[in-house]
C-alpha cells in the first residue's frame, strides 16, 4: 500500500470511527448498552469515553500502516493533541446531529 492510498484510507477511518458513538445506541456498534437491566439510550460519557477508544484504536492502525511502509516516527504531546483535536472535529458532525438538530 503507497502513502497516498494508506492516508486517505487512515482519514476514512478517522472520520467514520468519530462519528461512530453518535449514529447509534450500541457500544461499539456490537454491545447492548443496559442501565438498571433495562435498554437505555447511552448517556454522553459513555459516548465520549467510546470516542476516546476509538482515537486510540484509530491512531494504532495508523502506526501499523506507518510501519508498513517504512520507518516510524517518535511522536511528542504536541502530535496527540493536534490529531485528537481533529478527531473531535471530524466528530462534530455526528454530535450535531444527535443532539443540536431538531428531531420531528
Amino acid at each position: 500500500m503507497n502513502v497516498s492510498l494508506s492516508s486517505l484510507f487512515v482519514i476514512l477511518l478517522a472520520l467514520l470511527a468519530a462519528n461512530l458513538p453518535f449514529f447509534n445506541e450500541r457500544l461499539f456498534a456490537l454491545l447492548p448498552v443496559k442501565f438498571g437491566g433495562q435498554a437505555a439510550a447511552k448517556p454522553i460519557w459513555v459516548r465520549l469515553l467510546e470516542l476516546f477508544a476509538l482515537y486510540a484504536l484509530v491512531g494504532l492502525c495508523a502506526r501499523m500502516l506507518e510501519a508498513n511502509i517504512g520507518n516510524t516516527f517518535a511522536q511528542g504531546w504536541e502530535f496527540y493533541a493536534v490529531t485528537g483535536c481533529m478527531f473531535l472535529v471530524l466528530a462534530y458532525p455526528g454530535y450535531v446531529l444527535r443532539y443540536l438538530k431538531k428531531h420531528r
